[in-house]
């Protein structure tokens, strides 16, 4: 019986995908549409709300990876960090709760052109900069020490910068919250 299956698992092809690989497909899939909603939605509050929704569906996709660690960083920082600090950012500038005027500008083609440019450049510097190098996903996606090495050799200065970056943000949102108005 054992031997069956294993002849069966060997000759599984392309077109034969797995129950993990359909779950893999379906989640992006869902995570594509959270992230659509998020950008086109004329309530801040939502967008943020979808915001999260993509952000979770990310996580989920990195467990399906088995890489754990790096779902929970997801899961922590992502999630319960930048998103937490969009909604305040929201609270402290009193946007408006519910549809905004503002929130649509009506230049939504070149929007798009530029938003479609900006994603080409990128698929071509990543897909340039990746072409000669192998990771074997087998020992390092799961491993939170490969990760963790990766993370804090490489990948510092752009997480500090973030962080900055973050921080101007919302020290931003005070002093536009506590802008006083002159009275007529």
């Amino acid at each position: 019986m054992n031997l069956a299956v294993t002849a069966l698992d060997s000759t599984r092809g392309f077109l034969s995908p797995s129950g993990a690989e359909i779950v893999f497909v379906l989640v992006g899939l869902a995570v594509l549409g959270a992230a659509l909603l998020t950008v086109t939605t004329k309530q801040l509050v939502h967008a943020a709300l979808w915001l999260v929704v993509a952000l979770g569906g990310l996580a989920i996709e990195y467990l399906l990876l088995t890489a754990e660690f790096i779902a929970w960083v997801q899961v922590l920082i992502y999630v319960g960090a930048v998103v937490v600090l969009v909604l305040f950012g929201l609270m402290l500038t009193r946007a408006p709760i519910g549809v905004s005027p503002d929130a649509d500008s009506g230049n939504r083609w070149i929007a798009l052109g530029v938003a479609l440019a900006a994603a080409a450049t990128l698929v071509t510097l990543v897909v340039d900069a990746f072409r000669s190098t192998w990771i074997d996903l087998g020992t390092v996606a799961g491993s939170t020490k490969a990760n963790g090495v990766t993370l804090f050799r490489y990948w510092v200065l752009p997480f500090e910068a973030l962080s900055v970056l973050l921080l101007a943000a919302l020290v931003g949102a005070i002093v536009l919250s506590r802008r006083e108005k002159k009275e007529p």
